[in-house]
């Protein structure tokens, strides 16, 4: 058999760090980017220019493809139906993706499976928030059921005044708007768990995400002091949402880790995910090979971490554009340390990159060394 071609809708940073797994694999690669300096399209030599709300483009990427998968959801599940129609594989198919796609769909699905969610209930009028919000408190956390990322779309409110402002900015839109309890949550987790057509699953580590303004800024690696059965209850979950929604390829199932030990499904994501970037280095296989694994439905990789302990922090933009002269110094400083960067213009709280510490050392100092590399290269720390 000849070597497969994956076309990935979408060409950021999850598809560039798709390209060295790739590589190794022998497989080739497509993308479909709106621009030819988007991240991925400059580092993989077969481009389709366009957007993912062009059916046409998406059978310009399709043609001549394997199989086509994503590195964002942003796609018309109607077109997605076409391309299947055309004798396309598409992984994971519409059917699963929705479920990434639209929370009020996701939302819906699980609590129906008895998956531990928040409460939740679709509103539109500002009365159903206050009847909301009689029964799971003050504040509300409304979220658009579709679009929203990296804390879009996402508004914490404590009166019905506040949800008014966000119903009608919704409603303008065209967007529904899911009203769900502000959960008291002790830190937040994520479950990464990989499934092919044949049904072959497995799970990595439960790690812990930090957040800051609705951005992830480090990922924990496996996470810290969480119990044996609460790390086996979170990825239990997450595989069993892989099969109830036939979801093919890798998952990132965002997690809320309550005071009294339970573990709560916040979001999905059907495709590579920023708590999984500590597997490149961390891991026996990386997010971005076990992903192309799966949708090509061969045998899937070991998730097994590589190290007690892995630390990924977040290298967002800021007021400091030129990062590469800082590489002398932390490479210097510490040889352990990986870079990764994206390619991306630099723009204030934009992702531009990562670092990622992976060591049997103390955590603590894993962290520094992380936080260090990450606040140097923007200019927060100059030695």
């Amino acid at each position: 058999m000849p070597f497969p071609t994956v076309g990935i809708v979408g060409a950021g940073q999850l598809a560039r760090m798709t390209a060295p797994a790739a590589a190794a694999l022998g497989v080739r690669l497509r993308v479909l980017a709106g621009s030819p300096d988007e991240s991925a399209a400059q580092v993989v030599p077969d481009v389709v220019l366009g957007s993912p709300d062009d059916l046409d483009a998406l059978r310009r990427l399709a043609d001549g493809c394997d199989v086509v998968t994503f590195e964002h959801e942003h796609v018309p599940p109607a077109h997605l139906e076409a391309l299947i129609a055309d004798g396309v594989p598409v992984r994971p198919g519409p059917a699963a993706l929705v479920h990434a796609q639209d929370k009020a769909v996701m939302r819906e699905r699980l609590t129906a499976a008895g998956v531990p969610c928040p409460r939740w209930q679709v509103v539109a009028s500002v009365d159903e928030v206050a009847g909301f919000a009689a029964e799971a408190g003050w504040p509300v956390v409304l979220k658009t059921a579709r679009g929203g990322y990296d804390g879009r779309g996402v508004w914490v409110v404590g009166s019905a005044v506040e949800a008014a402002e966000v119903l009608e900015a919704a409603a303008a839109r065209g967007v529904r708007v899911l009203a769900e309890e502000k959960v008291g949550f002790v830190r937040e987790l994520s479950a990464q768990v990989a499934r092919s057509p044949h049904g072959q699953a497995v799970a990595y580590p439960v790690v812990e995400t930090v957040q800051r303004q609705g951005i992830c800024r480090e990922v924990f690696a496996p996470a810290p002091g969480l119990p044996t059965d609460a790390a086996v209850a979170a990825q239990e979950v997450a595989l069993r949402i892989a099969g109830l929604l036939d979801m093919v390829g890798i998952m990132a199932v965002e997690l809320f880790e309550t005071a009294d030990g339970r573990v709560l499904v916040n979001e999905l994501a059907m495709r590579p995910h920023n708590s999984g970037h500590w597997t490149i280095e961390g891991a026996v296989t990386s997010q971005f090979e076990q992903h192309l694994r799966a949708v090509l439905d061969l045998p899937l990789g070991s998730p097994a971490a590589l190290g007690p302990h892995a630390v990924m922090a977040n290298v967002l933009g800021g007021d400091y554009p030129d990062m590469y002269p800082a590489y002398r110094h932390i490479l210097a400083r510490d040889p352990g340390v990986k870079v990764h960067m994206y390619g991306k213009e630099v723009r204030p709280g934009r992702k531009v990159g990562h670092v990622t510490v992976v060591g049997d050392g103390p955590l603590d100092e894993l962290t520094e060394r992380a936080r260090h590399a990450a606040a140097y290269l923007i200019g927060e720390v100059t030695e």
